[in-house]
């Protein structure tokens, strides 16, 4: 079957692919909250009649959470290549709900720098994406009879929380989920008119760090310069972590960090990357960071740790002259491939523990832990993309590192022994996770094309 043939139908067929886009986009299908947990099913009802409708045997199954949607699609023979498709309906909490132009469930098309763009939550993390290639195989369905080869479908509902129930599923159903490759597309384009392809994430460790001295919030008049301020003492850790030059001071964190190839170093430069640019779009100018580093390599390919939030003792109106009982903060840690999270997480247990004094404790609780991921640039699957890509776009696809993580991918490589194609068509300023995310048209009916152009070049691999 002519691939030129699926494009056309494809084309001919844009106001439909928009309508039922939007019609995913209605959903509220916010995993984080309780109020959501029917619309979560909805959304899971929804995208799991779209695969039937198209050939597929799909059904909702269910977990500890939010449920997910499996579907199989034997492809034309049975057998040959086999594809997974990763994507996830469930969307983050829209508020606060005034900074939004238009409502966040009522998607509208405004126009922007490269044409109309679609806003709403989720419009491009994760369903717009989801709905690239879930529009790719309902055209190969139409002319074609289904896709070029066997493909599973798995859309789950709790990226936007961790993921935290998919690991279990993954398990129980490790055989059903086999495959050759998993296509995910929860990433972004190097620009709004060159592709890319993301070959190495940034793994995760996310951790809130609570110190506590005193049994009871104290006058500060008159305790304090005797008793302990569990404030002072977290703020005086964390301030440690850090040197000036931005390195991180954990003993033994950069053991297992790579440095960058010559090669890669290159390859990178070339891109003509712009940080002024880059900070200046967020209203900052000066770089932060581990001096010495090019902007590229601090963002892709270096580690890094973040204080995400700091709370105890009175923040409240007015004065409270009070010396609290305990201290809090949530601190976060960006990974390269070759750092193991729980090395890291030991690391951070004695950093601190190593600065307590007499009469303080620490608890350390961990929320998130993902591995970094490395593709091999010269895999025969990035290549087969590589080429998909550059058809539809007119000009080559840039191979780049997300700084991102997307746990779900090393987990699959962990549970499923699947290497993860990342093809997204996602851009810088799509404000993924803020007020007025948005999803440009042009973006979106790119990623349709490159879809069923990736699905005949990597059946044939």
């Amino acid at each position: 079957m002519s691939v030129d043939k699926v494009l056309a139908r494809a084309s001919a067929c844009r106001v439909e692919s928009r309508a039922r886009w939007f019609e995913l986009l209605r959903i509220p299908s916010v995993s984080a909250q309780p109020k959501h947990a029917e619309d979560c099913r909805k959304a899971a009802d929804w995208v799991r009649a779209q695969l039937a409708e198209i050939g597929f045997q799909a059904a909702v199954r269910e977990t500890q959470g939010h449920p997910v949607v499996v579907a199989h699609h034997p492809g034309p023979t049975g057998g040959g290549r086999h594809l997974l498709f990763y994507g996830h309906y469930d969307v983050q909490p829209p508020e606060p709900l005034e900074l939004w132009t238009s409502p966040p469930f009522s998607p509208a098309v405004t126009e922007g720098p490269n044409g109309p763009r679609v806003v709403a939550r989720g419009a491009v993390d994760d369903k717009g994406q989801t709905m690239t290639w879930l529009e790719a195989l309902r055209f190969w369905h139409e002319v074609a009879g289904g896709p070029p080869c066997r493909v599973t479908v798995l859309v789950e509902g709790e990226e936007e929380i961790g993921s935290r129930n998919l690991e279990p599923f993954l398990e129980a159903n490790a055989t059903e989920l086999g495959a050759d490759l998993a296509v995910v597309s929860d990433t972004n384009m190097w620009d709004a008119n060159t592709p890319a392809i993301s070959t190495r994430l940034r793994g995760m460790l996310y951790t809130q760090i609570d110190i506590t001295a005193a049994n009871k919030d104290l006058h500060s008049g008159l305790f304090g310069g005797s008793a302990l301020n569990p404030i002072n003492l977290l703020t005086r850790i964390l301030g440690d972590l850090k040197d000036e030059s931005g390195e991180i001071l954990i003993p033994g964190f950069y053991d297992d960090v790579p440095e960058l190839s010559e090669a890669q170093r290159k390859q990178w430069d070339a891109l003509g990357f712009d940080e002024k640019a880059f900070l200046g779009g967020i209203g900052l100018s000066v770089p932060a960071g581990e001096v010495g580093r090019g902007a590229l390599e601090r963002l892709w390919a270096r580690p890094t740790a973040d204080i995400n939030g700091i709370w105890g003792g009175y923040t409240g109106e007015g004065s409270k002259t009070v010396i609290p009982s305990e201290a809090h903060a949530k601190l976060s840690f960006r990974l390269v491939p070759g750092q193991s999270p729980t090395k890291v997480l030991a690391g951070l247990r004695d950093f601190i523990v190593d600065r307590l004094p007499d009469d303080a404790q620490v608890k350390i609780q961990v929320f998130s832990m993902s591995d970094g991921i490395e593709v091999p640039a010269d895999s025969p699957w990035v290549t087969a993309a590589a080429g998909a890509l550059s058809a539809t776009f007119g000009k080559e696809a840039v191979l780049m590192g997300c700084g991102g993580s997307i746990p779900v991918v090393s987990m699959m490589k962990r549970v499923l022994g699947l290497d993860s194609l990342l093809v997204g068509f996602g851009l810088e300023d799509d404000q993924v996770h803020s007020p007025n995310e948005k999803f440009d048209v042009a973006c979106f009916e790119r990623g349709i094309d490159s879809h069923i152009r990736m699905l005949a070049a990597l059946a044939e691999r």
